[in-house]
């Protein structure tokens, strides 16, 4: 059901237990408009069709609403990242290419969602939903980062996963919020965003001394699926904050 503001939302949508859907896709409307920042928790419920009151029969405040949209925003995101990372297959360089054209696709097509997730200021640890939809999105990325860290030849020192993991997230979150959106090109780009992130890539294993010469003929890396040197039970909070 679209929730469009054009389409006259009315009350009477609670009343058929569409009310806590309907605020928040007019949180999301207001959110594409104003961003996260830019909107009243009675905004929302204006946008809805419902009164000021109506909203606290489903959220606490303006926070929980938006941290809802981003928890959304991440189960959506995570679902996305995982089957373009479709368990390394057929290899983990093709995967992980995947991923990082899965990651700007999304910032492309939920400019909303996204705004939600990494720009609305919420505490990350503020509401353990949504810490915990946040910690399996990047578990995908450490996942690809584990994967490339065991690809390091022979005599290469292997640079640790987390640390792969923080850098290569830094580098598609920074392609994805300046160049990779559709309401943030603030200049224009000579390639595409895919190729922008892509060279960022190539660029930064090569300082790592992995091999990424994909000329014909050019000797292929050698695979080792193995774990990385990583401490046991290492975990990370929401988006490579260490606990």
């Amino acid at each position: 059901m679209s929730w469009r503001k054009d389409q006259g939302r009315s009350e009477r949508g609670y009343h058929h237990g569409n009310l806590k859907e309907a605020l928040l896709q007019a949180a999301l409307d207001l959110i594409s408009k104003k961003g996260p920042a830019g909107f009243t928790f009675a905004d929302a419920a204006r946008m809805a069709g419902v009164s000021p009151a109506a909203p606290y029969r489903h959220f606490r405040d303006r926070d929980e609403l938006i941290a809802s949209i981003a928890q959304r925003g991440f189960e959506q995101f995570e679902q996305q990242l995982t089957q373009a990372w479709d368990d390394g297959r057929p290899d983990t360089v093709t995967a992980f290419e995947r991923v990082g054209k899965a990651y700007l696709a999304f910032a492309r097509q939920e400019p909303a969602f996204y705004s939600a997730m990494f720009e609305s200021g919420l505490p990350p640890d503020a509401n353990p939903a949504l810490m915990a939809a946040g910690e399996r999105a990047f578990a995908i990325i450490r996942a690809a980062a584990e994967r490339l860290a065991a690809l390091a030849p022979p005599g290469t020192p292997r640079p640790p996963a987390m640390m792969m993991a923080l850098h290569i997230w830094s580098m598609s979150h920074g392609v994805a919020s300046l160049f990779g959106r559709g309401d943030a090109a603030r200049r224009k780009l000579p390639m595409s965003a895919e190729d922008l992130l892509e060279a960022e890539v190539l660029i930064y294993l090569r300082g790592l001394g992995f091999p990424t010469d994909r000329r014909p003929g050019a000797t292929p890396p050698p695979l080792n699926d193995k774990p990385t040197g990583d401490k046991a039970g290492e975990k990370a909070g929401p988006w490579g904050k260490a606990k």
